[in-house]
């Protein structure tokens, strides 16, 4: 679930991007998983679905490395593009499976929001093509 204000626009990296509508100091938590409101799906569920449900599960959620298990996130935090120089980092608390999403420096007010998929995504390079 973001913690921090944000908004869509379409972005240059890809389609639809997220973008600060306030300043996100460096270390703020912009993003972390939260039960109530984030789902994980187990991988075997998705050979049910109609097959434009799974194009939306392949282009929107994301396979946890460590669990197997889809996350989709039901906020806009599933419009944040991919960077290879990201401007969020994932941190993983001891104990936790799923990370939190950190501002690696002060974010500005309009500037997108990215993160590096290779580094939570077991899914990634099928998001991000040859």
């Amino acid at each position: 679930m973001l913690l921090v204000k944000t908004r869509l626009r379409p972005s240059p990296i890809e389609g639809l991007g997220l973008f600060a509508a306030q300043f996100i100091p460096k270390g703020t938590v912009v993003w972390k998983f939260d039960p109530l409101l984030d789902h994980l799906v187990d991988a075997a569920a998705l050979e049910g679905l109609h097959p434009v449900e799974r194009d939306f599960m392949a282009r929107y959620a994301y396979l946890n490395s460590t669990t197997r298990k889809w996350v989709v996130c039901v906020d806009d935090a599933r419009f944040m593009n991919h960077s290879s120089k990201p401007n969020l980092v994932s941190v993983y608390p001891p104990g936790e499976v799923e990370g939190v999403d950190v501002a690696a420096w002060d974010i500005a007010e309009g500037e997108e929001i990215t993160t590096d998929y290779l580094t939570f995504d077991a899914d990634a390079k099928n998001k991000l093509g040859p």
